[in-house]
């Protein structure tokens, strides 16, 4: 089954209609992470165009002259040489460079497709791949009517792969391929409101899993089913997710650990992911958060959110799948792997509520961000959501829109989030109020109130100025 993924689709198909009018070849560098429907994505765009195509997925570790005789293989099990008869019965002597010409010369003179799939495992496997693509694509390739599709899903390496210092530099569209949004999760497994939501925390929005999913089952009945299972993908997939991008067990890794257990700030970080000789040194620690969420992408960093500029900055695990797996499923999971799921099953249920109150909070913020783009909030100059907190933590703010970040020059609105089984009450109000009165920039004869509640409200009509449930959060979304 495939779900989703329309707006992605029309993007690429955009190219496919460039490529058939001018009658030359575009090349696009999809990244993305594993699971994320890289693969999937690429082979729907294959089957629904109708062109010839060659879809190539290299093997880790391989040597060049295995590699390319699975490549020239592929090649004649495809239909996209424009004479079988052409292509040589043994792979060319000279690599890379002369496998990629005899690609060129077969291509037909219709638009057509190919697709290079793991290409970070291709520039293991010789270190002038970048340059020999650089140079057929220069020469052969670009001028022919081929839509060239590099995937990959190290993120850093695909990065590389098309930076400025690197030959194939500019001549690549950089794809960044996401989960699937909140709609098309809650479409995926035939739920909605707060059970849609649920399902995406657990999920992550990955195709990976949330195909496994029993439509309209809730989180509490795939999870009981889910955790009796030690090859259950919400095991699975954030494991080889951390182990293939931290294979070993050094400080980058215990970084990542101590923010999945909710080390936010630097100082708490340093601490946890320590030794015994002590906390992690500021030289150390700070260049490997830069890495970790600039070019890994495995963290995200919020930075309090108003008209002053404001500490400390708070780490998050990007992914939230991954995210639940380092904060609960892996203890979750050593419990299954003993034979033990229904005390597992206790230990998910006993942190879940208090997790999911911190985890949703970036999900929300991304639903206020979309909901300004389609005009449903009464703030047009909303360009950005966040939070804002002082050093003390007291007040926290959940939600705070300004026209820019982290240093805005006008504050919008400032709200609150209630993940609970109880309603937002007046109490939640006044806590509300007397904490966005402290928000630098916050007017309250300019600025509106925001609340958010898993459970309804117990609140005078107008008591703020927006008031959203869950089914307000999933329909900001594109389905």
């Amino acid at each position: 089954m495939f779900v989703g993924r329309r707006p992605e689709l029309a993007l690429l198909k955009r190219r496919i209609d460039h490529i058939a009018r001018t009658g030359t070849g575009l090349a696009v560098a999809v990244r993305g992470r594993r699971q994320v429907g890289k693969s999937r994505l690429v082979q729907e765009l294959c089957d629904r165009s109708g062109l010839p195509y060659l879809y190539f997925t290299a093997v880790k570790g391989a040597p060049v002259t295995e590699s390319t005789a699975q490549f020239l293989t592929a090649l004649a099990e495809s239909d996209l040489p424009n004479d079988h008869g052409l292509l040589p019965t043994t792979p060319p002597t000279g690599g890379w460079g002369d496998m990629l010409r005899v690609l060129a010369g077969t291509l037909p003179d219709q638009p057509c497709i190919v697709v290079l799939d793991e290409l970070p495992w291709l520039a293991e496997q010789d270190e002038t791949f970048d340059g020999q693509l650089q140079v057929v694509w220069d020469r052969l390739l670009s001028r022919r009517p081929v839509l060239l599709l590099l995937l990959g899903s190290d993120l850093h390496m695909m990065q590389r792969f098309t930076a400025y210092d690197r030959p194939f530099y500019g001549r690549a569209d950089n794809f960044v391929l996401g989960p699937l949004n909140l709609a098309e999760t809650a479409s995926t497994t035939a739920l909605t409101g707060s059970d849609a939501i649920d399902a995406h925390l657990i999920t992550g929005g990955l195709p990976g899993i949330l195909l496994r999913w029993p439509g309209g089952s809730p989180a509490d009945d795939y999870l009981r089913d889910e955790i009796a299972d030690p090859a259950s993908p919400v095991f699975t997939v954030p494991e080889q997710s951390l182990a293939s991008e931290l294979p070993n067990p050094d400080v980058a890794r215990r970084v990542v650990e101590a923010v999945g257990g909710d080390a936010r700030a630097f100082p708490s970080i340093a601490s946890t992911a320590g030794s015994r000789g002590g906390p992690v040194s500021s030289g150390t620690l700070s260049p490997l958060l830069r890495q970790l969420t600039d070019d890994k992408h495995l963290l995200a960093v919020d930075q309090p959110l108003s008209t002053s500029s404001g500490k400390p900055a708070l780490y998050r695990v990007a992914d939230s799948n991954l995210r639940l797996f380092l904060a609960i499923l892996r203890d979750v999971y050593n419990l299954t792997q003993r034979g033990r799921p229904d005390a597992g099953y206790a230990l998910f249920q006993k942190r879940w509520t208090s997790w999911r109150g911190r985890a949703v909070e970036p999900l929300i913020r991304r639903s206020l961000e979309q909901a300004t783009i389609t005009g449903d909030l009464p703030w047009p100059g909303v360009q950005t959501v966040g939070g804002w907190w002082n050093r003390q933590f007291n007040p926290e703010i959940d939600l705070v829109g300004a026209d820019r970040a982290p240093v805005a020059s006008q504050i919008h609105f400032c709200g609150s989030l209630k993940w609970l089984g109880t309603p937002f009450d007046l109490h939640d109000l006044r806590h509300l109020r007397d904490g966005a009165a402290q928000v630098p920039g916050f007017d309250s004869t300019h600025s509106g109130l925001i609340a958010v509640s898993r459970s309804g409200f117990d609140l005078p009509a107008d008591a703020v100025d927006v008031a959203w449930g869950p089914d307000d959060v999933v329909s900001a979304w594109p389905s």
